[in-house]
């Protein structure tokens, strides 16, 4: 685990923006993985995207925790932490499913969905036809669609 340090904190100091609180959720990271050491077998992927994956969650709801104006005065006592497990095997099955996608289509659902851009935007972006995208968006969350139902 001592390999996977650096590269989580560096990941979790840019999306927290607070080198203590990124130490605090390496810290849960690893706990994380420790207490379901056992799931860990079970995921097709590599570790450090599974930690990078449960890192970023438990950055997700420190963040959300801090934007409500819920950030404790007082440090926890024993207080049970909610399990990312399950998200974190679902992360991993929707990082190997788009693994089995082509680039160009991977790359299609990652402008439209994660960059948030508009099938316009991607086809400047990708320097494409706006039908090759849209095209290319239909058959990606076919074959997604068609590999969820075999599995």
């Amino acid at each position: 685990m001592a390999d996977h340090t650096e590269p989580l904190l560096s990941f979790v100091e840019k999306l927290v923006v607070d080198h203590h609180l990124a130490e605090d959720i390496v810290q849960e990271t690893f706990i994380h993985a420790w207490q379901h050491g056992n799931r860990l077998r079970l995921v097709e992927v590599p570790i450090r995207d599974w930690l990078m994956t449960v890192a970023r969650d438990l950055a997700v709801a420190s963040l959300r925790q801090v934007a409500v104006g819920r950030e404790r005065t007082e440090p926890e006592v024993d207080v049970a932490q909610p399990d990312h497990a399950d998200a974190a095997v679902a992360a991993a099955e929707a990082v190997s499913m788009l693994r089995r996608l082509s680039v160009e289509h991977r790359a299609v659902l990652l402008h439209t969905y994660l960059a948030g851009r508009t099938e316009y935007q991607t086809a400047r972006v990708l320097g494409v036809p706006v039908r090759t995208v849209r095209s290319r968006h239909h058959d990606a969350l076919y074959t997604l669609r068609t590999s969820c139902r075999a599995a």
